[in-house]
């Protein structure tokens, strides 16, 4: 199956949270999407990897992408190296994406910077063809390079390149987000279930908050924003707008 779009996630719900509306967007539009996790997010203080995995499922089925796979890197420790490449490589190669989006350069959790360091260095290596590679039954797979890596934002702010607006599909993101009950709020949790970072009602809040910050900056109720390595060329400068 060929993908027009597909998300890189250092961990199971990362894309959710910072560009599932974007994702969702597309969808609506006819683009098929797809959604690859980099870790089972085993070192996660809650929840377990069967129940994230169940989680993740429920996740995506909400989103409506075409796939989600799980290349199983070790949460916490994997690198950007041959190995870890290829890995992603295969998957690119698989789908054929036109466009990759991937997590930032500039991020709290450090998986998130090497998430996007692995992923990017693989979008370009998989358009060298003397870079063989093998689909699941032993076929020689054909090079294939993304045309474009978008980078989207997570916790630390700076100044994006490009907002998507996510107003008509924002429900629906915060949905796919709750669908991960063992990581976000929830009011039924037992009491001794351990706090983390986005573990409280805040947290939401502040999801729902910033996509509504960033619409507004152009002029829509909400937004999602991205960051591009390499410059984008237009033919049309309606394009833009």
């Amino acid at each position: 199956m060929k993908l027009d779009i597909l998300a890189f996630g250092p961990h199971p719900d990362d894309v959710e949270l910072f560009c599932a509306g974007t994702l969702m967007s597309h969808i609506k539009q006819g683009k098929k999407v797809g959604i690859v996790d980099l870790t089972k997010g085993e070192l996660g203080t809650r929840g377990t990897v069967t129940i994230r995995m169940a989680e993740a499922a429920k996740a995506a089925e909400i989103m409506g992408v075409s796939i989600r796979e799980n290349l199983g890197f070790a949460d916490g420790f994997f690198a950007n190296d041959q190995a870890h490449q290829l890995g992603v490589i295969r998957l690119l190669r698989k789908y054929q994406p036109d466009i990759v989006l991937s997590s930032t350069f500039q991020a709290r959790h450090p998986d998130h910077l090497r998430g996007a360091q692995l992923v990017g260095e693989a979008c370009f290596k998989s358009g060298l063809r003397m870079i063989e590679t093998t689909d699941e039954v032993g076929t020689l797979q054909t090079a294939w390079r993304p045309k474009a890596v978008y980078n989207y934002q997570q916790n630390v702010y700076f100044k994006p390149d490009f907002l998507v607006d996510i107003s008509d599909v924002m429900e629906q993101k915060i949905a796919a987000i709750k669908a991960y009950r063992s990581q976000f709020y929830d009011p039924n949790a037992s009491g001794d279930v351990p706090k983390t970072f986005i573990s409280t009602p805040q947290f939401l809040e502040n999801v729902r908050y910033r996509a509504s910050q960033l619409g507004l900056q152009i002029g829509v109720q909400y937004a999602e924003s991205f960051t591009f390595s390499r410059l984008v060329g237009v033919r049309n400068l309606f394009d833009l707008i």
